[in-house]
């Protein structure tokens, strides 16, 4: 039995995809199953993917939730621990799995996620989300119910209590921890486990994410509100707050509007979410699930300040270069 199995959800991922997966298998963690959910894709990302050690399952995309997709994958898995990430994000670290699952060694640890760095086509923005959600330095036992399934892995036995909700359209991670800590069990958040999340997204893909994720937390927390004053007071404290670290960094020139365009994004979305009455229908799932192709992006890059072994890209780089002459 493999100690752990790793479910990766996909749909049109060819870009990225190969890199996840040579990062896998370069881990010091070598006892792994590796899961595959596809969910429609119609570019190369099946017959990239298809190189490597994986099990492929499909699902339609009629069918598609974040949930549903992770229930399939977990369904699916034999190890005694999932990890769970997204087919955009490549680990930094050959030693990223292990950190992942030691806080496991804990019986009360229920959920474990890892910390999220972008690249060097990250919005300045998002940089600044990724360091106050994903600090420097780990948590073992987290007061809040909070985790990012880019980047974590839970208990197979306790996904057989506490199956993902599949009517979210979004934050099913958020959702599950909240309920596995309802239980007695705890979420650590493991600073060691880094990976480099690719988030290269068009206007419209910015807002309708920050719009399913509101949209989903209502029916998580039904008693949060988020009013037009809210909007414009996290509107002005958050640009702020980014102006003045960019500012600081000496960038706030060739920054200022995309920090500005990107919160506005970010929380006119999240507004328009929380005001959103009656059921999702099939056209909104459309939008949100399968929009437009994300940019493309060719930075591999991926600092570290501590010694420790980082994933060999170099060969994954040249295999695609040679692919694509």
């Amino acid at each position: 039995m493999p100690q752990c199995s790793i479910v990766i959800r996909a749909y049109n991922e060819e870009e990225h995809i190969g890199r996840l997966l040579s990062g896998i298998m370069q881990q010091t963690v070598q006892n792994v199953e590796i899961i595959l959910i596809d969910s429609g894709s119609t570019d190369a990302t099946v017959s990239i993917a298809s190189r490597y050690p994986i099990k492929l399952l499909s699902i339609r995309p009629e069918e598609f939730s974040f949930g549903r997709s992770l229930n399939l994958g977990c369904q699916a898995a034999a190890g005694e621990f999932i990890v769970i990430v997204s087919a955009h994000v490549y680990p930094v670290h050959r030693d990223w799995l292990a950190h992942l699952l030691q806080p496991f060694q804990n019986p009360q640890i229920g959920l474990v996620y890892g910390k999220q760095r972008g690249n060097a086509t990250t919005q300045y923005a998002e940089h600044q989300i990724f360091a106050r959600w994903f600090p420097e330095e780990s948590n073992p036992n987290q007061e809040f119910p909070f985790c990012n399934n880019a980047n974590a892995a839970i208990r197979r036995p306790l996904w057989q209590q506490l199956p993902y909700d599949e009517s979210l359209t979004g934050l099913e991670d958020l959702d599950w921890a909240k309920r596995a800590m309802a239980l007695g069990y705890n979420v650590a958040y493991q600073a060691e486990a880094e990976i480099i999340h690719v988030h290269n997204e068009t206007a419209q893909q910015t807002y309708n994410r920050y719009r399913r994720e509101a949209i989903a937390l209502k029916q998580i927390y039904p008693q949060e509100h988020f009013y037009l004053g809210d909007f414009v007071r996290l509107l002005t404290a958050n640009i702020s707050n980014d102006y003045y670290h960019a500012w600081r960094d000496r960038v706030l020139a060739r920054n200022l509007w995309a920090i500005t365009r990107f919160r506005l994004l970010q929380l006119w979305g999240t507004y328009r979410g929380f005001v959103q009455h009656g059921p999702v229908t099939s056209q909104l799932k459309q939008t949100f699930y399968y929009p437009r192709q994300r940019q493309s992006t060719a930075d591999l890059t991926a600092e570290s300040r501590i010694n420790r072994p980082l994933v060999n890209y170099h060969l994954f780089e040249q295999r695609s270069h040679d692919s694509i002459e």
